[in-house]
């Protein structure tokens, strides 16, 4: 068996993955439709759309298959990524890279693949669009032009996930791709035994900065803000805009003692930013921090509300 190899610029395409927050979510209609087309269109027991991360591929869409990923060892879709056009295998048993496959010998049985790679908006193969038959056969020219139109559609897809869950002014999660990850993350944290902790943060006089030098430079505090978050947060932690002046961090495997730090680490960064600005005023933020508790918080909702009342807490001691 032929493990696929690492595509050029794997960290790039891996940061891109991410940063959609798709991952591990639910099912979603706009990409089940697309594979019961495919299904239904090239008459193939399984069709995907299949997402390639560091170790796996896992599933965003599944028809005919019970698993939700497989290792990226063994994948069809690790090998597609890796080339610009539909990656064909018209009989996996007699293709020695493929024939001693591990889903060729047993279930699903594999003999016949087609993916095509999915590319993201800064040219990143995320995954494919794959079709999966458990007899050998090929496609005609008419039908890889609809496996590629089928892929577009999908593309389009994976581009409207970044628009709905990023924040347009600073470019960092905004509230719906934070919930959308983070009930996920709580859940393993409990599972692997590790704590959590969430850091609410409200910019503080931020009304006062928008009417004194107006909303231009409120926005540039906003990204200014942003950028320092996503440069003190590491791969694991989620951070996001949850609107207004209104902030977020989730950072796993860290307790609320810990938690402390990250706090002292941004005022610090921010004060070493704006000296080098030459801002004409001072930016500062008020914070709440909660360490994870499964017993008191049911949701992430419970989780921020807890944050907030925090945060709440903290601005009114400074007044």
């Amino acid at each position: 068996m032929e493990k696929p190899d690492i595509p050029k610029g794997e960290e790039t395409r891996l940061k891109t993955l991410r940063s959609l927050n798709i991952l591990d979510t639910s099912p979603e209609e706009r990409f089940d439709r697309l594979t019961r087309m495919a299904k239904r269109m090239f008459s193939v027991p399984i069709a995907l759309v299949s997402l390639v991360d560091e170790n796996r591929q896992w599933f965003k869409s599944c028809l005919g298959l019970d698993a939700s990923e497989t290792s990226r060892d063994i994948s069809f879709c690790g090998h597609a990524i890796l080339g610009d056009d539909v990656f064909i295998i018209s009989d996996a048993s007699r293709d020695d890279r493929f024939a001693d496959n591990p889903l060729v010998i047993d279930e699903p049985n594999i003999r016949f693949y087609a993916g095509c790679p999915l590319r993201f908006t800064d040219g990143s193969k995320l995954g494919t669009l794959c079709i999966i038959d458990r007899e050998p056969r090929t496609l005609s020219d008419g039908d890889l032009e609809l496996l590629k139109d089928l892929a577009l559609t999908a593309e389009r897809e994976l581009t409207a996930v970044q628009l709905a869950t990023l924040d347009d002014l600073t470019n960092i999660p905004n509230r719906r791709g934070f919930m959308m990850v983070a009930q996920h993350s709580l859940q393993l944290c409990v599972r692997q035994k590790i704590p959590a902790s969430l850091v609410y943060l409200d910019l503080d006089n931020f009304k006062l900065i928008n009417d004194t030098f107006g909303h231009a430079e409120g926005n540039r505090v906003l990204i200014t803000f942003a950028k320092l978050m996503n440069t003190l947060c590491r791969e694991s932690d989620l951070f996001a805009r949850l609107g207004g002046d209104e902030f977020v961090m989730l950072l796993i495997d860290v307790g609320e003692d810990s938690a402390e730090n990250y706090i002292i680490r941004l005022q610090r960064s921010l004060d070493q930013h704006s000296k080098t600005q030459d801002f004409d005023y001072e930016i500062t933020f008020s914070s709440g921090i909660v360490e994870y508790s499964s017993d008191k918080h049911h949701s992430i909702e419970a989780l921020l509300e807890s944050g907030d009342s925090q945060m709440y807490e903290y601005k009114k001691a400074k007044k």
